[in-house]
């Protein structure tokens, strides 16, 4: 699951259903290490293998073992963003969910739900995430939003037959028959929405063509914002594993992309950086992290971090931060 990251948009709606639980949020946002004014970030991707603590961290805060039902139903309707675009633009809803279902990566990268039927009927299926702690809270709260959308863009006509989970029941069974309106059953083989074929044929009343097709290409940008984002992070993973080794050069990392040096240099001047700049940024925060977090001595850190003196580094420290390392660690110590 590493280097997959989720929208912003979902601990945003998260925080707003926190709130109004009476959740204290700057307990949740402190224990999982984010800011309240990182939230406000326009394209703020959180990664997904964090969704585990957020969700431990907000059963333990409010002492709720059914949290994600809870928190589910307190969840704002998602708007404002282009998946909603393309429902209300489309001319039915079934038209709506098949477009969405091509760009469901704006919201997670960790989803691929799809649109399948069986005896039961038509469903949404992979809907929610991967079984194991934590994540049965964050499947339910999001099957709880993704029927509380579906009823939102077609104007209350939407009606689920069926929810399945992967996962066992929670604490309460009472609980999952007050909070849905269809019967839920555990333990299936994936997680599933099940609705009636008449569903997608339910007309959209802000339906227009013209608008759709400028929120496909706004779909096709965010999307291909998200791929550039994808390569900027390889070439990150691989600068961290060859750092030791003292090979983190272009021609290097070009190597191991499986490009020429060349088109690795466009492909970043594209995204508005360049290696030298990567390199800077990776270097500089792997030192911030091992001279807050760790006891390792200078020396140690010069050679993690891949320079050859420590004078050097010493520099490049000064330059980046304003202090030396010594001067940054101390501070750090204080605070």
């Amino acid at each position: 699951m590493s280097g997959l990251t989720d929208s912003g948009v979902l601990v945003r709606l998260a925080y707003s259903a926190m709130q109004d639980l009476g959740i204290d949020t700057s307990v949740v946002l402190q224990r999982i290490g984010l800011k309240h004014e990182q939230l406000e970030e326009k394209d703020l991707r959180t990664p997904h293998s964090a969704q585990t603590l957020f969700w431990s961290v907000i059963e333990e805060v409010a002492n709720d073992p059914d949290i994600g039902l809870h928190l589910g139903e307190k969840i704002p309707v998602f708007k404002g963003q282009v998946l909603e675009y393309l429902f209300l633009s489309s001319e039915t809803f079934g038209e709506g969910l098949k477009r969405a279902l091509n760009y469901q990566r704006l919201l997670s990268d960790a989803v691929n739900a799809n649109l399948d039927q069986d005896e039961v009927g038509l469903f949404v299926g992979n809907v929610g995430f991967a079984s194991g702690a934590g994540y049965r809270h964050l499947t339910e709260c999001v099957v709880i939003a993704v029927l509380k959308f579906f009823d939102y863009v077609t104007e209350g006509a939407f009606k689920p037959l069926e929810i399945h989970f992967e996962h066992a029941a929670g604490h309460n069974l009472a609980e999952y028959e007050r909070v849905f309106t269809c019967p839920v059953k555990f333990q299936c083989e994936a997680n599933r929405i099940y609705f009636t074929a008449e569903s997608m044929q339910v007309p959209s009343a802000h339906a227009q063509p013209e608008l759709l097709r400028l929120h496909e290409q706004l779909a096709n940008e965010h999307v291909a914002k998200l791929e550039k984002q994808d390569f900027i992070s390889k070439v990150y993973r691989l600068i961290g594993e060859l750092l030791e080794s003292g090979n983190a050069n272009l021609e290097t990392v070009a190597d191991r992309l499986g490009i020429k040096p060349r088109s690795l240099r466009t492909r970043l001047a594209e995204v508005d950086t360049n290696f030298n700049q990567l390199l800077a940024d990776y270097r500089c925060n792997l030192a911030k992290k091992l001279l807050a977090r760790t006891d390792e001595s200078i020396d140690e850190i010069v050679y993690l971090t891949g320079f050859s003196e420590p004078s050097t580094f010493y520099r490049a420290f000064k330059r980046w931060v304003g202090q030396t390392p010594v001067e940054y660690r101390k501070t750090k110590a204080r605070d």
